[in-house]
């Protein structure tokens, strides 16, 4: 089958000496002492940097009611960011689609692609990205079950819009997503009928099948759910068939990775970022806790074994070791991409984290420095 130029935006290339490309995903993190402000400013500037230094693309999460993450309008941030980048693919890992009606998804996404041509991605998860509160509060129904079986429904309904074809007859053929391909067969237009390629996001095994039974790129959330990780990407490559968008699989992980200069202060950023997980899952939820406060926090059993569970899938160190903690990660999972987020108290750590590992990979482009 021949490769079309949608299969052309999904494939990457891979850089210096990494084994596979490699790729950004932020989550907008706030640490304490710190605004959402801040946190968007660094968001800019990592994105700056990952362009520069041949990161393939840079994808934005969507998560809600959390004080420390100011990602819950990832086609907001996306317009942002398309105006301070040239080259790097920008996207969504991912929009959680049932907290959005479809057409509303193929509009932003639209005007993304109208904004940034030919380098967005639309990456669709089926979880809520938040408590089961503020899913109902998003959806505005307390049957939240329902959202996540319907995913398939609403991810042919979400296709159907961006590709303006609808059948004869169906309640929505008359309606179009704009900006979109009905542009280009109204008179005079000109508009490009070409689309973000759509990706389906996981952590189990749901999406993996459909995403290789319908012939889309998969992306598996190695960061949060490792233990499925290579259990999904065998279902995915088991069941995928191929489409006019890919021949063959294509899958990506989601790595939580930190790199400093010196691997002491890798564990002190990585345990601050644990802290603030140990937060979350009890409840808690709040703002990236310091490394000090990290540091002087006085964990339970309990707490200190997930921490420990935790930072165990977290590749830290310094940026030898996290080039040979990914590269054993690739070459054990298979991965055709690794998409790295570090999560840190402090936007420069994070921005010194990416440079190390370009650096550490020979990847091209300006220092950090100089972006």
């Amino acid at each position: 089958m021949d490769e079309t130029p949608e299969t052309d935006e999904i494939r990457g290339a891979a850089r210096g000496t990494a084994p596979v490309p490699l790729s950004v995903l932020d989550l907008v993190t706030v640490g304490a002492g710190r605004t959402a402000t801040d946190a968007l400013r660094t968001s800019v500037r990592m994105a700056r940097l990952a362009e520069s230094r041949g990161f393939h693309r840079y994808w934005v999460a969507e998560h809600h009611s959390m004080p420390g993450v100011a990602s819950s309008s990832p086609a907001v941030i996306l317009a942002h960011l398309a105006a301070h980048t040239d080259r790097i693919r920008l996207g969504s890992g991912g929009v959680m689609l049932p907290n959005h009606a479809p057409l509303v998804i193929a509009e932003q996404f639209g005007t993304l692609e109208a904004m940034a041509p030919g380098r967005v991605d639309l990456g669709l998860g089926r979880a809520p990205g938040t408590d089961g509160a503020t899913a109902a509060a998003l959806r505005r129904t307390q049957r939240l079950g329902e959202g996540a079986d319907d995913f398939p429904e609403q991810l042919a309904e979400l296709v159907r819009f961006l590709d303006d074809d609808f059948p004869d007859g169906h309640p929505y053929a008359r309606i179009h997503a704009v900006p979109g391909p009905v542009q280009a067969t109204s008179p005079g237009g000109v508009q490009s009928p070409r689309r973000p390629p759509v990706w389906l996001l996981g952590s189990s095994g749901f999406s993996a099948r459909l995403a290789g039974t319908l012939g889309l790129p998969f992306a598996f959330a190695h960061h949060f759910s490792a233990q499925n990780t290579i259990p999904a990407l065998d279902l995915y490559r088991a069941s995928f068939r191929p489409s006019a968008v890919l021949d063959a699989p294509y899958a990506l992980i989601g790595v939580s990775a930190l790199a400093a200069d010196e691997e002491k202060e890798a564990r002190r950023q990585v345990l601050a970022a644990a802290l603030s997980m140990v937060r979350l899952r009890t409840g808690r939820p709040g703002l990236v806790p310091t490394p000090e406060e990290a540091e002087s926090y006085e964990f339970s059993p309990m707490e200190r074994e997930f921490v420990d569970s935790w930072n165990a899938n977290v590749v830290h160190g310094t940026a030898d070791e996290v080039r040979a903690g990914l590269d054993g990660l690739q070459k054990r999972t298979g991965a055709d991409e690794l998409m790295i987020t570090g999560n840190a108290h402090s936007g420069d750590v994070r921005l010194r984290s990416y440079e190390l590992i370009a650096d550490a990979y020979g990847l091209p482009g300006e220092p950090a420095a100089q972006v």
